[in-house]
Parts: structure tokens; sequence; C-alpha cells
């Protein structure tokens, strides 16, 4: 009795002691899986995702779309079907020079799908290929389709355009300096793009002549679009409220647009800001430098700009000289009496203007011109000393200082 006692006794042990060995291992093994399972997952490649694969050519001087597209290594039936597609809505001869045509091929099958070209700061041309069914279709190349054993249309891939806006994100921001020397360096010095700088002094445009009128201390404030493409900075956009406080005289422009034939610049009163002529003849952004306060002596007339019936504005031979308003020209040539290359433009029967010493005339005799066309660009021909323009603007056929009429 007391044998079988201890017989079972160790039965058990042994059953007990194999029961823990066996946990102990198969533990040990499911840790170990465990493990090598981690380490396989480390080893695993990153999943990729494809994209569509884009192409982007750049447009040169002299280049013409056709040219582009061959040399891209586009086929002439695909460049002429993109070409005839897009020209109800926009002419693929019109491309200019520095922007670029995108080409959008598919991410699976890489084949040509898409024709993108940026018309403007606002609107792109898209040209997409897409697939169209009808019994009717009759194109080149087409394939029939059948459901069933049955024929249930012809298959086609077209191609359609459109213009779109470019879906750029907006940011509203208040950027404001002051003026030491000029608004370009005041811009430059509180890291303001100058591409925003350049639309406020276009809002002021018919206010403020930034050749002439800025004095040192003249503050500006303004409140403009910055826009934004996948989260990467492009370009400034709208001035939608600026302030300039010009000489202790505060001018204010505020952007509104009731409708299509109604919006633009108002003042703070509601009154629109657009006059009949523009404060200077040449843009804000061909006048980088500084200025100098008080009257100048202009040597080849001997005499101060305050007693000097025109305005001279020194800038680079090719500047563009604009129309300050629309008229008629009424004279368009050389003037023997020491102005050089000469354009008069009649505006009413009140006013007109006269551009002395130009290197290029670009209007003819009688032709009607709007206020900032190009007439002519800046030279040193006639009685001159060097690049300027020499602007004159006569009433009731007497000259006038241009910056002290109220207009």
């Amino acid at each position: 009795m007391f044998m079988k006692k201890h017989f079972i006794k160790i039965i058990l042990l042994i059953i007990v002691a194999t029961a823990g060995a066996y946990l102990c291992i198969r533990y040990f093994y499911n840790n170990k899986e465990v493990k090598q399972d981690a380490r396989s997952f480390d080893n695993i490649p990153a999943v990729i995702e494809k994209t569509d694969r884009i192409k982007e050519i750049k447009i040169v001087e002299g280049a013409t779309y056709g040219e582009l597209m061959t040399l891209a290594g586009m086929d002439y039936g695909t460049v002429m079907e993109i070409y005839e597609a897009s020209e109800p809505i926009y002419d693929l001869v019109k491309i200019r020079c520095g922007r670029c045509l995108k080409l959008i091929y598919d991410k699976d099958t890489d084949e040509f799908k898409e024709f993108v070209y940026k018309i403007d700061s606002e609107d792109e041309l898209h040209v997409k290929k897409i697939s169209v069914t009808d019994k009717n279709i009759n194109t080149i190349s087409t394939t029939t389709v059948e459901e069933g054993g049955q024929d249930v249309g012809v298959s086609s891939s077209i191609w359609q355009a459109e213009i779109t806006l470019i879906p750029y994100e907006v940011k509203i921001k208040l950027s404001e300096g002051v003026v030491e020397s000029s608004m370009y360096e005041a811009a430059i010095e509180k890291d303001i793009d100058i591409r925003a700088i350049i639309e406020l002094a276009n809002a002021f445009q018919w206010t403020i002549d930034f050749a002439m009128d800025p004095r040192v201390n003249d503050v500006f404030k303004f409140v403009h679009e910055d826009r934004f493409l996948d989260g990467e900075y492009v370009m400034p956009g709208k001035i939608l409220a600026g302030k300039y406080v010009n000489d202790g005289k505060a001018h204010y422009v505020y952007y509104f647009e009731e409708t299509e034939d109604n919006m633009g610049y108002f003042d703070e009163n509601g009154n629109s800001v657009q006059k009949i002529f523009l404060k200077a003849p040449v843009a804000f952004k061909y006048i980088s430098s500084g200025f100098t306060t008080g009257p100048r002596y202009l040597a080849a007339f001997k005499m101060f700009t305050a007693d000097h019936r025109a305005i001279d504005y020194a800038a680079a031979i090719g500047t563009p000289v604009r129309a300050v308003g629309d008229g008629t020209i009424t004279f368009a040539g050389w003037n023997s009496q020491g102005y050089g290359y000469t354009v008069s433009i009649h505006h009413n029967a009140t006013y007109s203007t006269r551009y002395c010493h130009l290197s290029k005339i670009l209007v003819k005799y009688g032709q009607k011109v709007k206020q900032s066309d190009i007439i002519g660009n800046v030279g040193s021909t006639g009685f001159s000393t060097g690049p300027h323009l020499h602007y004159e603007m006569i009433k009731h056929g007497a000259k006038i200082n241009p910056l002290r009429e109220v207009l």
C-alpha cells in the first residue's frame, strides 16, 4: 500500500514536470516567433503611392506651341487635336515666353492624358483626354464596344478643353513701412514682396506720382492677399485696402466689387479713385531710385522745377511711356525744336499732353489710345543731356505744371 501511494505521487510529479516543461518551451517559442515577426515587419519596404508623371516644357523666346510639343515627342496628330480642342476658348499661338507647357502622363499606364498651360496669374487651360461612346461618332481612331455579344456603340478618345481658376489657398496679410528713400527700399527692408508694392502703387496711380510726390517719413499700410499652392507661397494677390500718408496727407483705397461693370478701387467716401488722368506717364515698377525733396534745378533749361512747365522723369532708355488718359494722337514724329521724337495726345477740349525725347514711337497720327496704353519708349533724342522723359500738360493751349493741377 505504501509503495502504491509513492508510485502515484511519482507519476503525478512526472506529469506536472512534463506539463511545466511544455509550457516553458511553448512560451519561449511564441516569444521568439513574435520577435521574428517584429523584425520581419522592420524589413518590409514602405509602400510608395504612385502619382501621375509630369513633364514641364519651358517656353523660350521665338518658340511656338507646335515646335515645343514636337520636341517633347508628341505626334503631329495629337498636337493638332489639342490645338483644335483649345482654339474656341484659347488660341495656343498666344503662348508666352517664360511660362511652361505641362504634360501629364497616367500613373498606371504612363499614357499621355492631359495638357496644361498657365494663361495668367488667375487662369489655367486644361485639355484632357476623355473617352466617349456614341453609335454615331465619326473619328479616325475608334474601337467597337461589345456587351454580351451585341454591338452597343463605338468607343473613342477625344480631347476636351476648359479654362479653370488656379486653386490658390488665400491668406490675408497686413504690411506696412516708412519711406526713407523710396517705397521700393522700404518694402525690401520690411521683407515685403515687391510685387505687392507694385500692386499698391497701381491702386494709387491716379492719386500719387511715386517719382515726384513721396517725401521722407511718408507712411504706407495695406491689407492684401498672399497666394499659396500646395502649401508653398506663390505670389501676392489683390490689394484689399491701402493707406498712404504723403507729406502729412492721408490717401485711402478700398477694393470693392458690385457688378462686373462696377469693380475696382474706391476712396473712404465710396468714390472711384480712377480719374481722367494718371498722375505719371511712367509706371511705378520702373521707378526704383530715391527722390529729392524741394525744387530741382534743371541745367538744360537753367531753371528750377517750380517754374519748369514740364516734368522730367529720369529713366533708362527703353522704359515704356504710357498715355496718361484716353485721347487721339495729334503728333507722332520728329520735333525739330529740340524735343526729338515726340508724341502729342489730344484728350478733350481742355487738355492735351506731350511726351518728348523718345527713343521709339509706338503710335501713329490719328490713332485712338486708352489710358495706360504704351505709346513709346524713353530715350535721349533732340536737345537732351541724358535718358529721360520730358512730359508736358497743356490746358486751354497753355503749359501748366502737372503736379499742381487738381483733376
